[in-house]
């Protein structure tokens, strides 16, 4: 129980990624507030996963719905001691095909979203000194792929920021880490089966045997593992880490 008595914020909450590390972090005793764009479906894993977990619906690229959320989340769980921004889009599109309102979806949820989200929880963190914040980035936020260029942008930039304000907040006890997971198969990915197919020019059905193919540790990244490095980072364990960019991706990258 590393986080007993915690209060954690997570975006993108109600499946996938997110729901698996709220799931996590509340195993480690913290309250987590399940923040969704989709709220029926935040209501739906709160009620899952226990008392305490919130419900709460948000849109992160929107200010006035972040700080409403962080209102609501201070109001009835305490002060936000852990935030993971894992709310995301991705599409695979060539280059040539990426129009500006996708361009813009990418890097309105991925980078601003995480920007505004930071922004909100940090004014409080700095006056009680304390306080973790994990950022989902992407493998791809470390090399770029084809046909992924929004995605990649927005994944890149989340990384600077997490480095910027590892630095700017150190002095308060605060930390900032991202995370880079590989591929992971969740609910997002799989409806981009058929665009990666078409990239590849694989038969749909083949894909998942493909990627694995290239992951030396040979299997797919499952939810539970980015969620198991959260933990880590959310823990005292972590206290001396500040300002990382940690893979989790089985091998496929190493740097």
């Amino acid at each position: 129980m590393r986080l007993k008595g915690q209060t954690a914020i997570v975006t993108g909450a109600a499946r996938g990624i997110g729901r698996a590390v709220a799931e996590r972090l509340m195993s480690e005793g913290a309250a987590v507030a399940i923040a969704d764009l989709d709220p029926a479906a935040a209501r739906q894993t709160a009620d899952a996963l226990g008392p305490r977990a919130l419900a709460v619906g948000v849109n992160v690229a929107d200010r006035a719905s972040v700080e409403a959320l962080v209102a609501a989340v201070e109001s009835k769980l305490g002060p936000v001691d852990l935030l993971v921004n894992n709310a995301g889009v991705s599409e695979i599109v060539p280059f040539l095909e990426l129009d500006e309102a996708t361009w813009d979806r990418h890097l309105q949820v991925n980078l601003k979203g995480t920007f505004l989200c930071c922004q909100t929880v940090l004014k409080g963190m700095v006056e009680r000194r304390r306080g973790k914040i994990i950022n989902l980035s992407s493998q791809s936020g470390k090399q770029g792929a084809s046909q992924y260029q929004a995605y990649c942008a927005s994944k890149f930039g989340v990384i600077g920021l997490t480095q910027s304000l590892a630095l700017e907040f150190a002095p308060y006890g605060i930390t900032v880490n991202a995370i880079c997971p590989g591929f992971v198969f969740t609910p997002l990915w799989n409806k981009m089966l058929p665009q990666y197919a078409a990239k590849r020019n694989l038969p749909v059905d083949k894909v998942k045997d493909y990627v694995i193919s290239r992951i030396p540790l040979g299997r797919l990244c499952t939810p539970e593992d980015v969620a198991g490095v959260a933990a880590f980072l959310a823990s005292a364990d972590a206290d001396y880490l500040t300002g990382q960019a940690i893979n989790v991706t089985g091998g496929a990258l190493m740097h």
